[in-house]
């Protein structure tokens, strides 16, 4: 069993920044990769970054390349995800979630333990 803890989501002004932390526990040696998705009202989940076990890989979304990084604090066993340059249509709820192997997906039914989600508002 893996847990995961998300934290840090809020109310931000387009243009601001905001970083997301997924803290990990439970059995999360070995090869696995985090991705961070996300779901607006109405729309399907979809995929916004993804970090290897190793924190050497990472993969974005084309909407958010140049805006968003991810990374990871292996004494801390957590996974961030940087926002800057925030738009109103990255409001949603973001998850992140891990699957037991190191490979890139991003379909979030290629991964096993979800974190609770945090709610991300840019207002205009």
């Amino acid at each position: 069993q893996v847990q995961l803890v998300e934290s840090g989501g809020g109310l931000v002004q387009a243009g601001g920044s905001l970083r997301l932390s997924c803290a990990l526990s439970g059995r999360t040696v070995g090869f696995y990769y985090v991705g961070w998705f996300r779901q607006a009202p109405g729309k399907d989940r979809e995929f916004v970054a993804g970090i290897d076990w190793t924190g050497t890989s990472t993969h974005y979304a084309d909407s958010v390349k140049g805006r968003f990084t991810t990374s990871r604090d292996n004494a801390k066993n957590t996974m961030y995800l940087q926002m800057n340059v925030l738009k109103p249509e990255d409001t949603a709820v973001y998850s992140c979630a891990f699957r037991g192997v190191s490979q890139y997906k991003t379909n979030p039914d290629e991964y096993h333990y979800w974190g609770q989600g945090t709610q991300v508002t840019v207002s205009s």
